[in-house]
C-alpha cells in the first residue's frame, strides 16, 4: 500500500467552497482503479491549509491511472483553482505501524 501525501493551501476566505468541491471531488477519485481511501483534513493552526492522505495499492495507480485518466481533469477543475500555492504531492511506503 502506498500513501500519498498533499499539504493543499487553500486560498483565504475560500474553505468552505473548497470543502464542498471536494465533497464531489471525493467520488472521483474513490471510483479509480487502486484506490485504497482517504482522509482530508483540516489543520488547527492554518486554518487555510488541508492534509491530504489518499492510499494507492500501487504507486502507479496515481501517478499513470488516476493522473492520467479523463476524471482527473474533472478533478482538476474541481479543485486546482482553490491552491496557492501548488501543493507538492508526495509518496509514502509503510516502514513500522503500531
Amino acid at each position: 500500500m502506498i500513501l500519498e501525501h498533499a499539504l493543499l493551501p487553500v486560498r483565504p476566505g475560500q474553505e468552505a467552497a473548497f470543502e464542498a468541491a471536494f465533497t464531489d471531488a471525493r467520488a472521483i477519485i474513490a471510483a479509480m482503479p487502486g484506490f485504497g481511501g482517504l482522509t482530508l483534513s483540516r489543520c488547527l493552526e492554518r486554518p487555510g491549509t488541508y492534509l491530504l492522505l489518499v492510499q494507492w495499492e500501487r504507486l502507479e495507480d496515481h501517478t499513470d491511472g488516476f493522473r492520467g485518466s479523463p476524471e482527473y481533469q474533472q478533478w482538476r477543475a474541481l479543485l486546482h483553482h482553490f491552491y496557492d500555492p501548488f501543493p507538492t504531492v508526495e509518496h509514502f511506503a509503510t516502514v513500522l505501524s503500531a
